[in-house]
C-alpha cells in the first residue's frame, strides 16, 4: 500500500500500531512510539497481555500523532488496513482529525454494522472482499482501488469554503422535511449556510460534534426525535447527550418537538415483544414507527427542558399545538392530542422563565413554525455579527 501510495506521488508515513509479535517491516513511527504518544509503555502491554487495554492506548497513540502530524502540516490523508483492531485504531485517529481531511479505512468489518467506527466523522469505507491476509488476484486490486482513492483525495484541489458565511444546523426528519426544508431556504437567502441532519442517531450525533467543534454558529433543532429513541430503546438514539452541545457551547438555537410522537424500529419481526400492545405505523418494510405515550412524552418533556435549562446561550422554544409531526395531525395514524399534551405540560412547566416560548395553533409544518425559526436564528446572527464590528 505504502509503494502504490509513493507511486502516486504521495509522500506516505508508515506508523505501526501492533503490540504482539514483531514487526513485519520498517515503519517511520515505530510501535514503541505509537504507545508512548498513547500513555502506555509497549514492553508493558506486552507483559500485561490485555488486549482491550492495549488496542485503547496504541489509539489514543495513533491519534496523537496523526493530530500533531496534522497541525505541523506534514498530513493530507490519513489510511488504515488490517481487521477489527485496525478499524478501531482508525475510528481514534478519524475523529481527531478536522472533517474534510480524507480519511480511508480498508477493513474487513465494513461489511457490518460501523456506526462505532465511523462515529460522526466523514470516513472512506473499502470493503476488501477477502482477508487481509497475503495478496492475490483480489486483495491486489482493491488495495490499488483504495490506494488510488486515498492518493486522489490527498492531492485534490481544496473545496472553495464560503468562510465568511455563518452556518446553521438544521435537525430534520421524512415527517418535518417541509418545516426544515422552509428555513433552510429562508436561510439561504439571508447569507446563511444551513447544514441539514437527518434526525437517524447518527445524524444528531453529527450535529453535536460539529457544534462542538465550531462548526456551528447557531442550530435549528425541529426534530428532536432521537430522544425518544434513546429513552425508550429505538434505532435511531443519538445517546444521552443530544440536545446539550449548543447548551454547552453557548450558541443560539431555536428547537422545537419535531417528531416525538415515534420511536423507530426496523422491520416488524424486530420490534420487541414487550411493545406488542402499541400503536404502530409502517413507514415503509425496513422501517416500523411507534407511538409514544403520554407517558413517555411527559418525560420527553422533562427532559428537554433539563438540558436546555442549562443553556449559557439564546433560547426560544417553538411548540406547535396542533401536531408535532406530518403523522400526527388530525385524521392521520399518530394522532393522540392527549400524549401530545402530555409533552407540553411538562416540558412548559419545567423550563426556566428566560428561555423565550412561542406557541403555535399549527402544525410543525405550518410556515409560521419555519418562519419564526429563521427570523429568530436570523435576528440573532446578524446582532452577533454587529457585535463584532463594534
Amino acid at each position: 500500500m505504502a509503494q502504490l501510495l509513493r507511486e502516486a506521488g504521495c509522500k506516505v508515513i508508515v506508523a505501526d500500531t501492533g503490540v504482539l509479535g514483531g514487526p513485519r517491516g520498517a515503519a517511520d513511527v515505530t510501535r514503541e512510539e505509537v504507545a508512548r504518544a498513547g500513555g502506555a509503555d509497549l514492553s508493558r502491554l506486552k507483559e500485561d497481555a490485555d488486549r482491550g487495554a492495549a488496542m485503547s492506548a496504541m489509539a489514543a497513540g495513533a491519534a496523537n500523532i496523526a493530530r500533531r502530524l496534522h497541525q505541523e502540516g506534514k498530513l493530507d490523508a490519513v489510511m488504515g488496513l488490517g481487521g477489527s483492531n485496525a478499524a478501531f485504531v482508525m475510528s481514534a485517529v478519524a475523529a481527531a482529525l478536522p472533517v474534510g481531511l480524507p480519511k480511508v479505512l480498508v477493513s474487513t468489518i465494513v461489511s457490518g454494522d460501523t456506526r462505532s467506527y465511523v462515529g460522526a466523522t466523514d470516513m472512506t469505507l473499502v470493503y476488501p472482499i477477502v482477508d487481509i491476509s497475503g495478496l492475490n488476484r483480489i486483495s491486489r486490486k482493491v488495495l490499488a482501488n483504495a490506494a488510488a482513492a486515498c492518493a486522489g483525495m490527498a492531492r485534490a484541489p481544496g473545496v472553495d469554503s464560503e468562510a465568511d458565511k455563518p452556518v446553521v444546523g438544521i435537525s430534520m426528519f421524512g415527517v418535518t422535511t417541509q418545516c426544515c426544508t422552509a428555513i433552510r431556504d429562508r436561510l439561504a437567502l439571508k447569507e446563511i449556510e444551513p447544514l441539514t441532519f437527518h434526525a437517524t442517531g447518527v445524524g444528531g450525533r453529527s450535529m453535536e460534534a460539529l457544534i462542538r467543534s465550531g462548526h456551528i454558529q447557531a442550530v435549528a433543532d425541529i426534530t428532536t426525535t432521537e430522544l425518544a429513541d434513546d429513552l425508550v430503546g429505538g434505532v435511531c438514539s443519538a445517546g444521552p447527550e443530544r440536545l446539550t452541545a449548543a447548551a454547552s457551547v453557548g450558541i443560539p438555537q431555536v428547537v422545537s418537538l419535531g417528531a416525538l410522537d415515534m420511536v423507530n424500529f426496523g422491520p416488524p419481526e424486530t420490534v420487541p415483544a414487550r411493545f406488542a400492545h402499541r400503536l404502530f405505523h409502517q413507514h415503509n418494510p425496513n422501517v416500523t414507527l411507534m407511538r409514544t405515550s403520554p407517558q413517555e412524552c411527559a418525560e420527553l418533556g422533562r427532559r428537554i427542558s433539563q438540558k436546555l435549562n442549562a443553556s449559557r446561550g439564546a433560547v426560544a422554544v417553538l411548540v406547535p399545538r396542533r401536531g408535532i409531526s406530518q403523522i400526527s395531525v388530525a385524521g392521520q395514524p399518530f394522532y393522540d392530542p392527549a400524549a401530545d399534551e402530555a409533552l407540553f405540560e411538562s416540558l412548559l412547566s419545567s423550563l426556566r422563565g428566560s428561555i423565550e416560548v412561542r406557541e403555535f395553533d399549527a402544525d410543525i409544518n405550518d410556515p409560521r413554525i419555519s418562519g419564526a425559526a429563521a427570523d429568530l436564528i436570523a435576528g440573532w446572527l446578524e446582532r452577533r455579527r454587529e457585535m463584532m464590528v463594534t
